[in-house]
């Protein structure tokens, strides 16, 4: 008899933690019927024609309307939507990823109708309560019945408050397995000759927590990071600093009236965000990457380039004390220092975390087979 899987994605990077595990449901159809539900946290138009289509998950169905809502209307909506959908279809078991609010407001509508609830990416901790992410795990685990772990940190957190270790399971990194799976795609992406980049010859960008671009202060900071980089390679013949711009940002550069003057940079390459193959394209053949992202922490330590996170703590410690990555202030002068080292070759060569190995998603299969 098919067990019946519902699995909830609400943003761009759950994606990528659930592909291959989508790929392994639709293998055993005479095991599973698999359900993926897009809450409509992140919608995005042309996610649909690109973005899906390269992991080949266009098979997904929406719950509309939710997008748009503030924090705490978009988590109710979602829990209402989920809930409705668990009682008609009745699960044998939800699986939710990662820390954003469509994880928390799943995990709350497993919980309401008594449906089990497996959490991917378990045991992550920044130990930052200000982080709204850091709540949405916090949350989740407590009423997760399944834990799937990538990292040895987070059986150490989970133990540390109590769980039953029957409930751990040390899987690995599903996103590891989707960028391993789709390696061979990433590499056709002709996205080096678009920009007109040498390998190892640009630094790669991605900033875009709300701390460092929703208020004019900060993006003056921003802004003045990339002007001192500008003139670092001012007579540089190509693009050095690659920097795919999130919507949210571009939104706030026009509302501060700042956006001309980010434009106006020589050597700095504003582009807008890209699609999965041409993005882990540019992170393969950096020359090193800074950010204030999480996941791009894993992607980078699996490929050993050097990452510099602008943030004063990880959830993801593995990448810092097995891999490349590196917490660093937001400050231009020790910026500019970690990034003439990194040039020079000084840098952690970093090693890749356990089971970060591309069989994840095969583990979490085996062990709902013996748990439904």
């Amino acid at each position: 008899m098919q067990k019946k899987i519902l699995t909830i994605v609400g943003t761009r990077p759950n994606y990528m933690k659930v592909a291959v595990l989508n790929k392994i449901f639709l293998q055993q159809t005479d095991l599973f019927e698999h359900r993926i539900l897009h809450t409509g946290q992140h919608y995005d138009a042309n996610m649909k024609d690109t973005f899906l289509k390269q992991l080949q998950m266009d098979d997904i169905f929406y719950a509309p309307g939710i997008s748009h809502a503030n924090p705490a209307e978009q988590i109710a909506n979602i829990i209402s939507q989920i809930s409705k959908l668990c009682l008609e279809w009745q699960p044998d078991i939800m699986l939710v990823v990662g820390d954003v609010n469509s994880t928390l407001a799943a995990s709350v509508a497993a919980n309401k109708t008594n449906t089990k609830l497996a959490h991917i990416e378990r045991g992550l901790r920044s130990n930052d309560r200000t982080m709204p992410e850091e709540i949405n795990r916090i949350l989740t685990d407590e009423l997760s019945d399944l834990l799937f772990v990538t990292e040895q940190s987070g059986i150490d957190n989970l133990l540390a408050t109590g769980k039953n270790k029957e409930q751990i399971h040390f899987v690995g990194n599903t996103m590891i397995d989707t960028l391993m799976y789709f390696d061979s795609a990433i590499e056709e992406s002709d996205i080096l000759e678009k920009l007109h980049l040498k390998k190892q010859d640009y630094i790669l960008m991605t900033i875009h927590r709300p701390g460092n671009v929703d208020d004019e202060q900060s993006l003056n900071k921003l802004f003045a990071l990339l002007k001192d980089l500008s003139s670092k390679y001012a007579k540089h013949v190509t693009h050095k600093i690659v920097f795919p711009i999130h919507p949210r940002t571009v939104h706030n550069l026009k509302k501060f009236d700042l956006d001309i003057e980010f434009a106006s940079l020589k050597n700095i390459l504003l582009i807008e965000p890209l699609d999965y193959f041409a993005f882990q394209k540019l992170i393969k053949y950096c020359k090193l990457v800074i950010t204030d992202s999480g996941g791009i922490q894993e992607e980078t330590t699996f490929r050993k380039i050097p990452c510099l996170t602008l943030r004063e703590n990880t959830e993801r410690p593995s990448t810092i004390t097995l891999g490349t990555n590196e917490l660093i202030p937001f400050d231009n002068e020790i910026i500019n220092q970690k990034i003439s080292d990194i040039e020079n070759g000084i840098y952690k060569k970093g090693d890749i975390p356990p089971l970060w190995d591309g069989k994840a998603s095969e583990r979490i299969v085996e062990i709902l087979k013996t748990s439904l």
